[in-house]
């Protein structure tokens, strides 16, 4: 097949995939904005209502920005935290009131989410003057706008990206998309005693790599220190590099390790993990701190005053060559301490879609680190691998997939990532991390042998360390036969299961008390609760602040969703499967990818409860259950016993 009808057959289908996925998404929530009372929004975290509107101001890029605070701006009580907000730096918002009749009614007011903290939050104005629309509305509320800007940035990128030629960019979307090999430099292999032998064969090959390099992560193999190792090691040989992932969390996480290793880190866009340390890697924050920043804000200053002036005086055209002489000043001001900030830095880190920033146009890097690159769409890893002459890919593809809602546009390959594509057409690019630190090697063995070939092998340092001796680091709580059954919610939006939630929390209860409270806080023991489905999250953290045993030791126990557990690990984990019904219908349970994050988070004991009847009809969960039969513990509950070490309880929790 002629190369150039395949590179844009491959770019046509991937603009018609992002089109079904934009089209699928707006058409949603359009439909959500419409229909949707307001008390969903505010639960499903994409509404704020009502809001106090603070203090407005100039923020240090000149921006007219507004604090807004919902439910007056309350502390947050820990015991009590709100739902999960979807609002994030960069979000487009839209803000309403609430007429008599209870409907949202649009104020005309847009902007964008500068920064979010518990119940304040930063918006930065489409226009100035909206700030008076705000100031007198009654019953104001803010919600999530579409976001045209990230769909037309990957639109963007694609269509460049298939029409470049004779240039770095081309060169590396035919390799990359192609079985081509790709080339390495010569490099007498350096030794890290710090690292493994896995890790030390990634860095050297990170550095041979003339194009592209894959370090692939499995849980707990130390991705993470292997990244930060290979971009420190890179910078003895570059002056600079630009490092991406496709969240901010994500870019924020590997800012702060680089940091630590005394690396000068320049943040485009804020971070969304608010303290002070994170702050202090923006732009916006560094800008602030600049020695001349003061003299730019005295010449902003003196031409807001002299707009002020020209509305009330007659001789404008003095006043206009005086602001034309101050903008010059300020714009000469800005560039200037716009270089000093690039010429510091060692890093610029971004989101992908954040590296097409203003602040970075005309900016080129030798090298591009993408973190977390198995979750970004490959339209937005275009956006930033314009802007660099070779990339290395970080992640693992045997974990959570790209956010998709389209489920037909996922199916026919918009799920399919870069990296995935790379992985395929150019093995000899990957660098497998072989060596785990986090898991005992009973809950390992599993998901190495159906993700990873059998490849994984476990630290001796965790190999069979455990909490209670003789205790079974791996479980399965059978509930088949206890009645437990899946409900849907009133809005059909997401399952749960009572029953299986009030079990699970009761499982939770007793094993601390086998434990002791005061063990649990001494030793700092951790507990993840774990669920597929929001719904289920929600009860069970419900449960959770109502049980007193718990309430004893709640830092100590985190309740969230897979997806809200990537990346992390807690000492025991319990995992509550949700799916009990007579077809076996186990729906998005079938996202093997996503079961893989949760059964990898647990360091020393992981506990699975679920219906077996219904679950082991999947090929995946019948191994799974039958590696626990083998390895572990399967435990099977009479409907009589369940009822007996429940019933009590049951108050208790509701």
């Amino acid at each position: 097949m002629d190369k150039h009808y395949s590179i844009d057959a491959h770019f046509q289908k991937q603009q018609e995939l992002l089109k079904m996925e934009y089209d699928h998404e707006k058409m949603a929530f359009e439909q959500r904005s419409k229909l949707t009372e307001i008390a969903w929004k505010v639960k499903h975290g994409v509404c704020w209502f009502p809001l106090t509107v603070g203090r407005s101001y100039y923020n240090a890029v000149n921006q007219f920005c507004v604090d807004v605070f919902r439910n007056g701006g309350a502390v947050i009580n820990p015991d009590q935290p709100v739902e999960n907000s979807e609002f994030e730096y960069g979000k487009p918002v839209a803000f309403f009131t609430q007429s008599g009749l209870g409907e949202a009614k649009p104020t005309g007011v847009t902007g964008t989410v500068s920064f979010v903290e518990d119940n304040r939050m930063v918006v930065v104005l489409s226009r100035e003057a909206d700030i008076n629309v705000l100031k007198t509305s009654e019953m104001l509320g803010v919600q999530l706008y579409f976001d045209e800007t990230t769909y037309q940035l990957m639109f963007s990128a694609l269509r460049a990206v298939q029409s470049a030629k004779g240039d770095r960019t081309s060169f590396l979307r035919d390799l990359l998309l192609s079985k081509q090999t790709a080339e390495y430099r010569p490099l007498t292999p350096m030794k890290f005693p710090w690292l493994n032998e896995s890790q030390e064969k990634a860095v050297n090959k990170v550095l041979c790599a003339r194009e592209v390099a894959i370090v692939h992560g499995p849980p707990g193999t130390g991705k993470t220190t292997t990244l930060v190792e290979a971009i420190c090691e890179t910078l003895n040989r570059e002056n600079q590099i630009l490092v991406c992932a496709q969240s901010n969390m994500a870019v924020d996480w590997i800012c702060e390790q680089l940091s630590d290793r005394g690396v000068s880190v320049l943040r485009i866009g804020n971070p969304s993990r608010v303290t002070d340390k994170m702050l202090g890697f923006t732009y916006e924050r560094r800008f602030e701190s600049h020695p001349l920043y003061s003299d730019l804000w005295s010449v902003r200053q003196a031409i807001r005053n002299l707009h002020g002036q020209a509305r009330n005086n007659g001789n404008r055209r003095e006043i206009r060559s005086k602001i034309a002489s101050l903008r010059d000043r300020a714009t000469n001001l800005e560039l200037t301490i716009r270089h000093d900030l690039f010429d510091q830095c060692r890093i610029v880190a971004s989101t992908l879609t954040g590296a097409a920033h203003r602040l970075l146009e005309g900016i080129r890097f030798q090298s591009l680190f993408i973190d977390e690159a198995a979750q970004a769409l490959e339209a937005a890893c275009w956006i930033a691998i314009q802007k660099a002459d070779r990339v290395i890919f970080a992640g693992d593809h045997c974990q959570l997939p790209p956010t998709i809602k389209n489920v037909e546009a996922a199916n026919k390959g918009l799920a399919e990532t870069l990296m995935e594509q790379v992985a395929v057409n150019k093995p000899e690019c990957v660098s497998l991390l072989n060596l785990q630190y986090r898991m005992h090697e009973t809950i390992v063995k599993f998901p190495s042998e159906w993700f990873y070939g059998g490849q994984l092998m476990t630290s001796p340092s965790v190999r069979h360390r455990n909490i209670l001796e003789y205790d079974a680091p791996l479980v399965w709580l059978d509930t088949q036969g206890l009645g437990f059954e899946e409900e849907i919610t009133n809005d059909q939006s997401g399952r749960y299961n009572e029953g299986e939630a009030i079990f699970i929390i009761r499982q939770l209860e007793q094993y601390i008390e086998k434990l002791s409270v005061q063990r649990v806080k001494e030793e700092r023991i951790d507990f993840g609760l774990i669920s597929p489905y929001k719904s289920q999250v929600q009860r069970l953290r419900k449960k959770v602040r109502f049980s007193p045993l718990l309430k004893q030791v709640r830092s100590a126990i985190t309740v969230n969703t897979i997806d809200g557990f990537q990346g992390q690990e807690r000492d025991v984990i319990l995992i509550s499967l949700v799916r009990a019904n007579d077809d076996g219908n186990i729906g998005f349970l079938r996202e093997l990818r996503r079961m893989n994050v949760a059964i990898t988070r647990a360091k020393m004991k992981l506990i699975i409860v679920g219906d077996s009847e219904t679950l082991t009809r999947h090929a995946f969960y019948k191994k799974l259950y039958n590696h626990v039969l083998n390895e572990g513990k399967v435990l099977t509950f009479q409907q009589t016993d369940t009822e007996n070490s429940n019933e009590n309880n049951l108050e208790n929790h509701e």
